[in-house]
């Protein structure tokens, strides 16, 4: 029987040979100044061997006060821009897969330590903090140096970001781009009523609530190329009472499809520490499976996926189109592979590893 989650799928004009995605993961490992780093070679080059069907960079910040902290990848110079050419020649030298990118702004959710030194907010005046922004002048946590709320100007400045970023993406000959509206995040901030109480035309109804999201995904998709895929990764629900939910994410599902998204790729959570997530294996997948039931484009699941089967029955089912993988993929780049094997499918590998084949699956790879 041929394996679902080993078929092909169309993302727009992009066609993966797969229904594996590396999901976005941040390194918090550019120098300083969002600039990509050595660090980005070998991870990035370690799963664009994996097998997987398109490679997703990490959240790219669009401006400088964009970044969760001050060692994010950025996207908004032209060193940043050079920086990263320079690791994708490498990793395109020895590797076909599509590599994407995600681009965001971490909104009130900036200026923050890494998280191996525990990822508590940096004030304004310490030394690597700045000033951070949101729709409405509400902290994360009530202990923390409120944002700033946007304005018109700085609304049409983070627009303007987001633009020359995807301007950048597309001279870096990048396959696709996801906007990231998900994890609490500026786009989820503008889409959650936790977090937007604005009394303009953006906050308010879920109609205004949407349209800073829905005009930065006009605005990107106006100038990457047509013919490549632009998505955008969104929380299905804040797991909060009164915040984002699943039928607001299907009516911006719906909106987005509209406005020729080419996927939607479903996460939770990450807008408020109110939250409470019933993690376990697949909890997310019934979040997905609804904006599949609403939307004719591809539906990305993701969130506790580890099994090889557990992956097959959600791509099998139809709950979701493809799925991401993001810790499993760190503590096992190899994941496609295993699962290829253990389903009876071919994966692709570079012919420097076509000697470790076990020969219990002369099937595997494709060469």
């Amino acid at each position: 029987m041929t394996s679902a989650l080993f078929s092909p799928l169309a993302v727009g004009g992009l066609t993966l040979s797969n229904r594996i995605v590396v999901a976005p993961m941040c390194q918090y490992s550019a120098d300083g100044e969002g600039s990509a780093t050595d660090w980005h070679l070998i991870h990035l080059g370690n799963l664009a061997l994996s097998g997987a069907a398109l490679l997703m960079l990490e959240a790219t910040a669009v401006t400088a006060e964009g970044r969760i902290s001050p060692d994010d990848l950025g996207l908004w110079s032209d060193a940043n821009e050079a920086a990263l050419a320079k690791v994708l020649e490498s990793v395109r030298r020895w590797s076909d897969m599509p590599i994407g990118i995600q681009l965001g702004h971490a909104g009130r959710k900036a200026s923050t330590r890494v998280p191996w030194e525990g990822g508590a907010q940096i004030a304004p005046g310490a030394p690597a903090g700045w000033q951070t922004v949101a729709p409405s002048a509400l902290p994360f946590l009530d202990s923390e140096h409120p944002p700033e709320a946007l304005d018109q100007g700085g609304l049409a400045r983070i627009r303007d970001g987001f633009v020359a970023a995807a301007e950048r993406a597309a001279r870096l000959g990048l396959d696709a781009i996801q906007l990231h509206g998900a994890h609490g995040y500026l786009l989820h901030q503008f889409l959650s009523p936790l977090s937007n109480r604005r009394d303009d035309d953006y906050g308010g109804s879920l109609e205004k609530r949407m349209r800073f999201p829905l005009e930065i995904f006009d605005a990107v998709r106006a100038v990457f190329p047509a013919e490549k895929p632009v998505s955008m990764r969104v929380s299905g629900t804040d797991w909060a009472e009164g915040g984002w939910d699943i039928a607001q994410t299907v009516a911006f599902a719906q909106a987005l499809e509209a406005r020729g998204c080419a996927a939607i790729h479903v996460s939770s959570g990450g807008l408020t520490p109110a939250q409470k997530i019933p993690v376990g294996p697949s909890y997310q997948v019934p979040l997905a499976r609804a904006v599949k039931q609403a939307v004719g484009i591809p539906v990305v699941a993701v969130g506790l996926i580890t099994g090889f089967d557990q992956a097959e029955a959600i791509v099998s089912t139809g709950d979701a189109d493809a799925i991401a993988l993001a810790r499993g993929l760190l503590y096992d780049p190899r994941w496609p592979w295993h699962a290829a094997a253990h389903l009876g499918a071919k994966v692709k590998a570079a012919n420097q590893y076509l000697r470790c084949q076990p020969r219990q699956y002369p099937h595997l790879f494709d060469g």
